[in-house]
């Protein structure tokens, strides 16, 4: 591994060549089956026809201007993701960070305008919104906190799925001038909340007066069965935030609002230099229409449970496995212990996977798999956990 790059990863010593739908292939031509998809980005799989076109094409022509003049095809992007989100503006961006930011500098100009001398946030526990100084102090873990100090003040935390939590918030502060949750965690553990929380922050923001702002950088964009995740609750936010696959795998994140959150900025509140440039614009629109024109929310609902229901059945009643959970292809297995071996023994068997959390197998599969892959990734994944639980078993038995 390369001494010229900054110790900011510790990387699997693999690397990838070529990707062909919901495969990558090494430098010594072995498959594997991602259930990673570059951490939920290619959600169309590797190398897919109508995107590879579409960034081709656009970048034989014009690939960056700046926001200085207007960007047909920015514009255009915009519109559709009015059309998917329901909200009325975008802001375009680089990444999910950068759209949080713009959420968060959005939310803190929205209190101002209403005299509010220091507008505070609501964020949750076991959240993560991004590594910039104001995302990651906004995210709830304190592993991607420390050595950072000062943090960014305006934050308050309150656990994810406590809607009475945040009450109690609005009864004893003031200052709030939104909240801003996942309305699944990704980072955190694939942790869903009870039915009805996100309608009761809605009722809560509609009642104070707060912008209530959906993070969906990793469950968005068809991820768990709807383009958003709200959507599959029928909540309608203020503020949604995406990235990750919207163009997937070239950088880009959005920043979108409705109603009076659409009206807050205005010229020079914000900006980007490569924002919304021609050639990642072309990438999401390809991404968009792909997505519609073959159902892909649907697809990634009933192939997610026919995931969800393999690993129920095949690891039902085994000694170790804490909760199996998820929604459409949003997926965790949570351990009793630590199992970030995992990853590896996985490598090694041809399949890629994630641990977050320390004891959660996170799984976030390209949504364009088939039936035979999605069994293909059941039996990889159980036949790891199962020998990694057995060879455990007796350091767990005399705990």
């Amino acid at each position: 591994m390369s001494s010229a790059l900054m110790n900011t990863y510790k990387r699997l010593d693999v690397t990838f060549s070529h990707g062909e739908g919901p495969w990558l292939i090494d430098s010594d031509g072995r498959r594997y089956l991602d259930a990673i998809a570059g951490i939920g980005v290619n959600s169309l799989g590797h190398a897919h026809p109508a995107v590879s076109e579409a960034v081709a094409a656009q970048a034989s022509k014009l690939v960056h201007t700046s926001n200085l003049y207007r960007v047909e095809l920015q514009e255009q992007l915009a519109q559709r993701l009015s059309q998917v989100s329901g909200l009325s503006r975008s802001f375009i961006g680089n990444s999910g960070a950068e759209a949080n930011e713009a959420a968060i500098k959005l939310a803190r100009l929205y209190g101002h305008q209403r005299d509010i001398q220091n507008p505070a946030i609501v964020v949750m526990e076991h959240a993560f919104h991004g590594r910039t100084m104001a995302t990651l102090t906004a995210s709830g873990s304190r592993k991607i906190q420390a050595g950072f100090e000062p943090l960014v003040a305006g934050f308050i935390r309150a656990p994810f799925g406590d809607a009475e939590a945040v009450r109690t918030i609005a009864e004893n502060n003031h200052s709030v001038a939104a909240v801003l949750v996942e309305p699944i965690q990704g980072e955190g553990g694939i942790n869903l909340p009870p039915p009805g929380y996100l309608a009761e922050l809605r009722s809560i923001c509609d009642e104070r007066g707060w912008l209530l702002m959906f993070d969906e950088v990793q469950c968005g964009n068809c991820r768990t069965g709807s383009w958003y995740a709200c959507q599959g609750e029928a909540v309608i936010p203020d503020v949604i935030t995406t990235a990750k696959a919207l163009a997937n795998g070239v950088p880009i994140g959005a920043c979108m609002a409705g109603g009076a959150a659409a009206e807050v900025f205005q010229a020079g509140h914000h900006g980007s230099t490569y924002g919304g440039n021609p050639l990642a614009c072309a990438a999401a629109l390809a991404v968009i229409e792909t997505m519609e024109a073959e159902g892909i929310a649907d697809h990634a609902a009933a192939r997610g449970q026919q995931i969800l229901d393999g690993f129920r059945d095949r690891l039902a009643g085994v000694n170790g496995i804490r909760e199996i959970r998820g929604r459409g292809m949003m997926l965790g297995i949570e351990l009793a212990q630590p199992c970030g071996d995992l990853v590896g023994a996985a490598l090694a068997q041809g399949l890629l996977i994630n641990v977050t959390a320390g004891n959660v197998i996170r799984m976030l599969p390209p949504l364009i798999l088939n039936a035979s892959e999605a069994d293909q990734l059941v039996d990889g994944v159980c036949s790891v956990v199962s020998e990694f639980l057995q060879q455990d078993a007796p350091a767990r038995a005399s705990a």
